[in-house]
């Protein structure tokens, strides 16, 4: 389990409300994740969360095949996202909603949130596309 503090609990618990929220520099609205209470690209100290669509693309990812903990699914999906908000925001998560052979780089995610506790992390599953017809 994360370490909820002051810094990052807009992220760990924004699942509460269904929306997932990063940080974004007020001054120059570059989008900051890890958190970080000062914005890398105009060091402006005016940063607060704000919600993002959810919606993003496989950049890497691994299936993790060891069992860490007894209650642990094995085999499971460790990756990198990118949110559709920013280029290069990334979000380490896992995939959930398909099995891990049919993820791949390029495939198009949505988030979803785990409660465990007061904390909801948020992993990603496949996007669903619209039925036509």
């Amino acid at each position: 389990m994360p370490i909820v503090d002051a810094e990052n609990e807009h992220f760990w618990r924004s699942g509460a409300t269904g929306q997932l929220r990063i940080l974004r520099c007020r001054a120059c609205e570059l989008w900051i994740h890890p958190p970080s209470p000062v914005c890398r690209r105009c060091r402006s100290r005016d940063v607060g969360p704000q919600e993002v669509t959810g919606a993003a693309t496989v950049s890497r990812f691994t299936v993790n095949y060891h069992r860490w903990q007894s209650d642990l699914d094995v085999p499971f999906v460790i990756a990198s996202v990118e949110l559709d908000e920013q280029a290069g925001l990334l979000v380490t998560t896992n995939i959930v909603g398909c099995a891990p052979a049919d993820v791949r780089c390029g495939m198009r995610v949505t988030v979803e949130f785990e409660q465990i506790e007061d904390v909801w992390l948020p992993v990603f599953s496949p996007e669903v596309k619209e039925r036509v017809g």
